[in-house]
């Protein structure tokens, strides 16, 4: 006779596993880690406590409140905002596209996006702070994520096909330059006034400064550290020069000699306005230290891949553009973020040569209305939390890069 048994799964005690056993194993494994738990726990609450009743009870945010359009686009014609309405619709339909065609790369941005457009909307303003035409256009913002959402997952839209991520990327460079026509508008076309560049600034300054600057220095930097490397005397002789040169001067010097030294050089009748030479020191500066990282990463190529390459019968040119390139720049991926963002917090240094950025709008602030010298603290808080949501977006961003192209894995 056969005798049927069941056996019971026991499981472990809950005191070994779950959220239980993880503080005991991680966090209480002994008196000592018990203690320190402890203390570290006291001191956040207390300072989180802190802080938030500083920051949602205490701190007076009128300053911020009462200057957005000042912190957002400087002295730029309150009758040309539409403008930058136009060109927020645009980013934030090429941001939903994004979202449909790279995925989790930039979903994360598009739905960060559009929460806070809609906190914005909603947030207790007065109307001398935001007016309903403003909400409207802000809350036009996260639909427009929604439509480039749908437009990219639709399999066809009549006779277009599918998006892919070589036409997106193309878009979102025409966007930048029609961004900046728009900005500055075309001469001669009532509909579209000039507007000068003295009058550009805040975050738009900073944004400009900074995309400009990381798209002209990429391509730059990849050609000085190819030239570095180059068998030709005369090419790696004058790359070296330029990096070691650029690299031992302080940005701010290059700030100083593009807007002082450089128009004592040019015709008289010939004149460059403040923010393209600020955009000259910015790539220049920027390409010589890009160059390095990729020069780095041209190292990191063992040179089986180029003997790989020639025995297959690759030129020079091919296999530096299909080989070895794409290889050096995938290794050196968190060195060329860890650059832009450094970028983007250096173009708050134009305010030192007269060019009212984010920052200089906090400076001036004080300077007209002495009402607000004691909320310095408030307006220096809400530029941090500003340079330190984009530069935390783009090292993000970098991760999401690397784990996409496996990089550090075999």
């Amino acid at each position: 006779m056969t005798v049927a048994r069941t056996l019971e799964v026991i499981r472990p005690p809950v005191s070994q596993s779950g959220p239980i056993g993880w503080v005991r194993t991680n966090l209480m494994s002994n008196w000592y880690n018990s203690l320190l738990t402890v203390v570290t726990l006291a001191l956040v609450i207390f300072f989180l406590k802190t802080g938030l009743t500083w920051v949602f009870i205490d701190a007076d945010w009128s300053p911020v409140r009462s200057n957005l359009k000042l912190f957002l686009v400087g002295q730029y014609p309150a009758a040309e905002m539409w403008r930058v309405g136009v060109i927020a619709l645009m980013v934030s339909l090429l941001l939903g596209v994004s979202w449909g065609v790279w995925g989790e790369v930039a979903r994360t941005f598009a739905r960060v996006a559009a929460i806070g457009l809609l906190a914005l909307a909603f947030f207790p303003l007065s109307l001398d702070d935001l007016s309903v035409e403003g909400r409207l256009w802000i809350l036009a913002n996260p639909g427009m994520i929604g439509i480039g959402y749908l437009l990219a997952r639709a399999p066809s839209i009549g006779p277009l096909p599918m998006l892919r991520p070589g036409p997106v990327v193309i878009a979102w460079l025409v966007s930048f330059f029609l961004g900046i026509i728009l900005l500055r508008g075309i001469e001669g076309i009532p509909a579209l006034p000039e507007v000068s560049t003295t009058l550009w600034g805040g975050l738009a300054l900073n944004l400009i400064l900074a995309i400009v600057g990381i798209v002209a220095s990429f391509p730059l930097g990849v050609l000085l550290a190819l030239g570095r490397r180059s068998n030709l005397p005369a090419v790696s002789y004058l790359s070296i020069l330029f990096i070691e040169t650029v690299r031992g001067v302080p940005l701010v010097t290059l700030l100083f000699m593009t807007q002082i030294i450089l128009p004592l050089f040019l015709p008289e009748d010939f004149r460059i306005d403040r923010v393209s030479r600020a955009l000259l020191a910015i790539t220049l500066f920027s390409s010589a230290y890009m160059a390095e990282n990729v020069r780095g990463g041209l190292q990191a190529i063992p040179q089986g891949q180029v003997d790989a390459a020639k025995a297959l019968g690759l030129g020079g040119l091919h296999t530096t553009l299909f080989i070895v390139l794409p290889q050096a720049l995938r290794a050196v991926i968190p060195a060329i973020v860890g650059q832009f963002i450094s970028l983007f917090k250096d173009t708050s240094l134009v305010v030192i040569v007269g060019l009212l950025d984010v920052v200089g709008v906090g400076k001036s602030i004080f300077l007209g209305n002495v009402e607000w010298i004691d909320s310095q603290r408030e307006v220096y808080v809400f530029l941090a939390a500003v340079f330190w949501v984009f530069t935390y977006s783009m090292s993000y961003a970098s991760q999401k890069l690397e784990q996409a192209l496996g990089v550090g894995k075999r």
